[in-house]
């Protein structure tokens, strides 16, 4: 009884860890599928060449208000369509999987049974007349001789 116990207990372990994995807080791209696209600092979107520079005051200023700006107005959206976007990509990719699963990969298979047995047919066709007839025009154009000769 108390083997089986202990087992339930390890059986509601493994379950409790699948559905509650420990997320990275820091690291929150560790694939960098968002390397290049999303990454955008004020330098990469304004810029003043040589010769035609605003009030360092100004610049410093923009500087503040684009970064403030962007980094509030990311983090009010994810507050608010963080969570709702969440759930409709997760409803999305459980109904792909769901087909994926119940659908697709048994008409893959269905069809590779399928076309194994049209594939035996097929072959039993070509070495039933093909295969002869190929043997008979190989030893007939066998002892064709081809000489090329110059000319001058």
């Amino acid at each position: 009884m108390a083997d089986q116990y202990q087992f339930n207990i390890n059986e509601e372990k493994i379950v409790k860890n699948s559905h509650t994995k420990e997320i990275d807080l820091i690291n929150r791209d560790p694939k960098l599928i968002n390397e290049d696209v999303v990454k955008v600092e004020f330098e990469d979107v304004i810029a003043e060449p040589d010769g035609t520079h605003s009030l360092d005051s100004v610049w410093k200023l923009s500087y503040t208000t684009f970064t403030v700006s962007k980094y509030w107005c990311y983090r009010i959206l994810s507050a608010i369509f963080g969570i709702p976007v969440a759930l409709l990509w997760g409803f999305l990719f459980a109904c792909i999987s769901f087909c994926h699963i119940w659908t697709v990969m048994p008409c893959i298979k269905s069809c590779l049974i399928e076309s194994q047995c049209i594939s035996r047919i097929y072959s039993l066709c070509i070495q039933t007349f093909c295969d002869p007839f190929f043997e008979a025009l190989g030893k007939i154009f066998s002892s064709v001789r081809v000489a090329l000769r110059k000319e001058v």
